[in-house]
């Protein structure tokens, strides 16, 4: 059944523009406004956010599907994007109507039961635009709208009924060197992005705009001003291009009333190029969902100098340790150690933290503050070549882990073996120019067998339970469900897989037309359970397989075009 009917002359809209569409009508009733209280507490069958809850655990409670009949999944229906490179985005679904988007934002509402297409989207992108990463991670609903942060650096909401252009706000200048490859968040009336582009000497930060009109609401920078807390942690000036780009969707906390938001390395990436700790870099920060101020934070790493990136915002998580329940900000991160905080209304404090991948730079960590102390001889500076583990894309890049309450286990997609080097190069200020004043290089430990893993542990124990090892590197964003199962591609062998929860164990497989990068959801219609996912290789998956055939002497051929993939068990 069509979601969405279609009128005649829609036809004759030509790409750059939405097709014009009549109301949805999904099972008898009009397509439902998304609300605060259906994204605090969202519907099974539904995704209606970037990893389906605010609280980031890319986890349903969906069962139909589950360890005894898994083995039946088969593909029921796919939809060709018609484009290349990187799909990232997730399948995002209210009402039986899914929302994805592609690189060069492109916008496509589908209707999730049959694959047909309900309206599109292209954003009129500018000639010459700047943008390292040509990728987008997603949408945010809210009320009737869409929403899609574009990598010209401006958000559009679109009617979700008709994909017609309700606002486009510009939040940043592109050719600075500000792009946007984010899904947005949206909450309280308000939806909210951060801007890419730290290897280009920008200022990051997290912008809030009003939901109905796009009039900016608040903003706030990562790196702070003269007069503001942080500054003197930078040189005189340095904070002007000072980076900590925020890459990825924030998490909210309702109770709290405070969102969080990963940001990435200092600019330039060599660290005596900018002595000091250079907050609020490789960070993760608290912002009052009402006004933006910055309430807290939490460093990871100081000075950064191995191009770590610890955008990835941490998973919300009750975690007990010590006969206490501990609210907990869980972050797998780049610079290879698995983090546990705790939040509060007022604070982030820092509870522990220990290497799920090989590491040799951290030499400790202090015990109350977590601010780790390091090997100088790893750490590179400009033409000072270092060594260091693991590798400038980390024991996890982007891709987000997951949790599954039912198991209690947190899934770290990661990337074992993998070394890296540097060495800093005089660099000086472009607008729109790289900035990164580094030259970078990757390796493969020793006697090394594999490179991906796909690792469960558990939070309360703070130790590992199961391994998966993969010969290709693993670059899988993670769903877990109420099945008992995970779900993850990420190799270059271009398998979606379903694993055991519980043990790890595969229990089914089936390779797509290319390399899996995307996001995973699930979802239900009229009583049946659906897995989704975007297959399409590229970005730094496939530039990491590059090196990786270059080190081994191997050629892995990961073929290129986005396809969405729709499973279910048919009965």
């Amino acid at each position: 059944m069509n979601r969405f009917a279609t009128f005649a002359a829609a036809g004759l809209t030509v790409f750059a523009a939405a097709i014009t569409l009549a109301p949805p009508t999904v099972a008898g009733q009009s397509y439902r406004p998304v609300t605060d209280e259906r994204l605090e507490s969202p519907e099974p069958e539904n995704w209606l956010s970037y990893r389906g809850t605010y609280n980031g655990w890319g986890y349903s409670p969906l069962d139909e599907i589950d360890v005894s009949n898994v083995r039946d999944l088969k593909p029921v229906w796919a939809f060709s994007t018609n484009t290349t490179g990187g799909h990232e985005s997730p399948p995002v679904v209210n009402d039986g109507v899914m929302f994805i988007t592609t690189p060069g934002n492109l916008l496509y509402a589908l209707d999730a039961e049959t694959g047909d297409l309900l309206w599109r989207y292209r954003h009129n992108l500018p000639q010459g635009r700047i943008a390292f990463h040509d990728t987008n991670r997603g949408v945010a609903l809210f009320g009737d709208k869409v929403y899609m942060a574009t990598l010209d650096a401006r958000v559009v909401a679109l009617d979700a009924r008709t994909g017609d252009v309700v606002w486009d706000t510009p939040v940043a200048d592109n050719s600075a060197g500000y792009y946007m490859t984010m899904a947005p968040l949206a909450a309280r009336g308000k939806v909210m992005v951060g801007v890419s582009g730290g290897e280009l000497g920008i200022r990051g930060f997290v912008v809030a705009l009003d939901t109905e009109t796009g009039e900016e609401v608040w903003r706030t920078f990562t790196v702070p001003a003269p007069g503001e807390p942080g500054n003197d942690t930078w040189p005189e000036g340095a904070w002007r291009t000072g980076g900590a780009a925020v890459w990825l969707t924030g998490h909210f906390d309702p109770d709290l009333g405070l969102t969080y938001w990963g940001t990435g390395n200092p600019g330039p990436w060599i660290g005596d190029q900018r002595p000091g700790d250079n907050l609020y870099t490789n960070s993760v920060i608290a912002l009052a969902i009402e006004t933006g101020e910055l309430v807290t934070h939490h460093q990871y790493h100081w000075n950064g100098s191995w191009d770590w990136d610890e955008v990835s915002t941490p998973l919300l998580i009750d975690v007990e340790r010590d006969g206490r329940t501990i609210p907990g900000l869980v972050h797998p991160g780049r610079n290879g150690y698995l983090w546990l905080l705790e939040r509060s209304a007022e604070n982030i404090r820092y509870v522990d933290a220990q290497p799920f991948v090989r590491q040799n730079v951290f030499t400790s960590l202090d015990p109350e503050t977590g601010r780790p102390t390091y090997d100088e001889d790893r750490k590179p500076g400009t033409g000072k070549p270092a060594d260091f583990c693991p590798s400038l894309w980390g024991g996890k890049d982007w891709p987000p882990a997951a949790y599954n309450p039912t198991t209690g286990l947190l899934y770290i997609p990661a990337n074992e073996n993998l070394c890296g080097s540097s060495v800093g190069v005089e660099v000086e200020y472009q607008a729109g120019r790289s900035f990164t004043g580094a030259s970078t290089g990757m390796s493969v430990a020793p006697g090394a067998d594999h490179i991906g893993e796909l690792q469960a542990w558990d939070m309360n124990t703070g130790q590992r339970v199961w391994t998966q090892e993969f010969d290709s590197q693993n670059w899988g964003p993670v769903l877990t469900t109420g099945g008992g199962l995970v779900f993850a591609g990420g190799t270059s062998d271009r398998y979606f897989r379903a694993f055991d929860a519980r043990t790890g164990e595969i229990l089914w497989q089936q390779r797509t037309n290319s390399g899996i990068i995307g996001v995973p959801s699930t979802y239900m219609v009229d009583g049946v359970q659906y897995v989704a996912i975007q297959s399409g290789w590229g970005v730094d998956a496939a530039a990491m397989g590059r090196r990786l055939d270059g080190l081994r002497d191997t050629n892995n051929f990961v073929p290129q075009g986005g396809v969405v993939w729709v499973f279910a068990i048919e009965n």
